[in-house]
């Protein structure tokens, strides 16, 4: 799970980003918080997706 300076990090720079042109090392670093969060993301959904069961009641 990523912190939450990483992601008001986040927010931050794509606030920024919509007023105003990011410098570069600023989309180097968006860039590697947005990956980061996204590998948390997919590990999290992946791990929901695994633990789902189907149950079939249907009494036929």
């Amino acid at each position: 799970m990523l912190t939450k300076e990483k992601i008001d990090r986040i927010n931050t720079l794509a606030k920024k980003s919509k007023l105003k042109t990011l410098t570069q090392e600023e989309k180097k670093e968006q860039s590697a918080l947005r990956e980061e969060y996204l590998k948390h993301f997919r590990e999290h959904f992946r791990g929901q997706l695994e633990s789902i069961q189907i149950v079939d009641d249907k009494n036929d």
